[in-house]
């Protein structure tokens, strides 16, 4: 299954992105740290490439990643010039107030009143940016929402006389060139639920967590991994949680099953998973993960 979702009002929003970015010092881009180069959107780095502008990467919802996975793509990042990463949880206001302290070291020359720091939080749907403004401006300047694409318009906020912010829309891309990756964006609630079915997305994530983490398979639902496959472990779920058709005896409903699975994944129910890594990238796309170049690096 290919998925893609690109609703009209992105291909403004890139538009004036573009134009915006201009004015910008820094680009803070919001990451899902449970797929962070899933959920980059390389329209963001092309923008910032041409204006030839440093990132601040920020692996938010790192507290529903696996640890181990997420210390592996910083030090992936860290590689890259002009990049800095830090794994942050937009709803903790200690991880949010560190944010404009590692943007200015990514722009120096930026530190006062005359010449104030000027931040564009970037991102895909639903990984947290009106969150992460709402967190720094400390009032409710964004709408929020579990559903992806709530922002539509663009907007700056003067928070001093020294930090200035530039809020835009959550971007996909027009095309989602690794089938993967449409799926972890799915399973992960970044795309409308009308670009996927979830059944197929579930059975999916089953098979994957199957892979990676059957132990926490078997911790939230009582099954055993070892004996079942991806579908069964749909049913598995349907019969656990007594997912049946009405008027259909014994006949499980695997809709419904496949949303409570993908359910406890988004809400970290289930446990800290990372959906991948530097190491599982490189092999599902069969090229090394690409690394951001400094269009002044020879």
């Amino acid at each position: 299954m290919s998925i893609q979702w690109f609703p009209g009002h992105m291909t403004s929003a890139r538009k004036k992105a573009a134009e915006t970015l201009a004015m910008a010092d820094v680009v803070v881009e919001v990451l899902d740290a449970r797929l962070p180069v899933a959920s980059s959107n390389p329209m963001i780095h092309e923008l910032r490439a041409f204006r030839q502008r440093p990132c601040l990467k920020l692996l938010n919802k790192a507290d529903l990643a696996d640890p181990a996975a997420t210390q592996a793509w910083l030090a992936h990042f860290a590689e890259q010039p002009g990049v800095k990463a830090v794994a942050i949880s937009c709803k903790k206001p200690g991880d949010v107030a560190r944010v404009p302290s590692l943007a200015q070291q990514l722009a120096p020359h930026r530190n006062d009143a005359v010449k104030p720091l000027r931040l564009m939080i970037m991102g895909i749907p639903n990984v947290g940016k009106s969150t992460l403004l709402n967190a720094m401006v400390k009032k409710k300047v964004a709408a929020v929402g579990d559903q992806p694409a709530v922002t539509k318009s663009q907007q700056r906020i003067d928070i001093s006389s020294r930090l200035v912010l530039f809020d835009t829309p959550g971007m996909l891309w027009p095309k989602i060139e690794h089938p993967v990756d449409g799926l972890m964006l799915a399973a992960s609630h970044a795309v409308g639920v009308n670009a996927y079915h979830e059944e197929e997305v579930a059975t999916w994530l089953a098979g994957f967590l199957l892979d990676q983490y059957p132990a926490l398979l078997a911790a939230r639902y009582g099954l055993a991994p070892a004996a079942l496959d991806a579908a069964g472990v749909i049913d598995a779920v349907a019969k656990k949680r007594g997912c049946l058709i009405k008027g259909r005896p014994g006949e499980f409903d695997r809709e419904r099953a496949a949303q409570i699975l993908l359910t406890d994944y988004r809400t970290g129910v289930l446990g800290r998973i990372s959906l991948e890594t530097p190491v599982l990238r490189a092999q599902r796309t069969s090229v090394a993960v690409p690394v951001a170049v400094d269009p002044e690096t020879p």
